[in-house]
């Protein structure tokens, strides 16, 4: 019975913390409370699970981001040596193909603004 997860681990907390407050003894659908709360612990155990993937998930995407942020600074450093490099420089095909637009294919800039229409008067 797939649904919303958060509505059903609400649901169960609800169910069990009614019983266990209200009639712990009492056996309902044939069930005592601790054979109900144990026919529910792999649900309980799976959402446990989840959490501690999603706690590694983000750990890892922490770690990730780290290291993205040191290749990036040694990229920055290859870069800077290419535009550097006599034999290669800004306008090298090597520059290019890093990803770079070469210094003679830039546009110079200079926009030439349209004139501004007559007003009547």
């Amino acid at each position: 019975m797939p649904g919303n997860a958060t509505g059903t681990k609400a649901k169960l907390d609800q169910v069990v913390n009614a019983w266990a407050t209200l009639a712990p003894d009492k056996t309902l659908a044939g069930m005592t409370l601790a054979q109900f709360k144990a026919k529910i612990q792999p649900s309980l155990d799976a959402r446990a699970q989840i959490d501690q993937f999603e706690a590694q998930l983000a750990s890892a995407k922490d770690a990730r981001d780290d290291a993205d942020s040191a290749s990036m600074s040694q990229v920055l450093l290859v870069v800077n040596a290419v535009k550097g490099d006599p034999t290669a420089g800004e306008d090298s095909n090597l520059y290019e193909q890093m990803g770079y637009v070469r210094k003679s294919e830039r546009a110079s800039g200079l926009k030439r603004g349209t004139p501004a229409p007559a007003q009547a008067k």
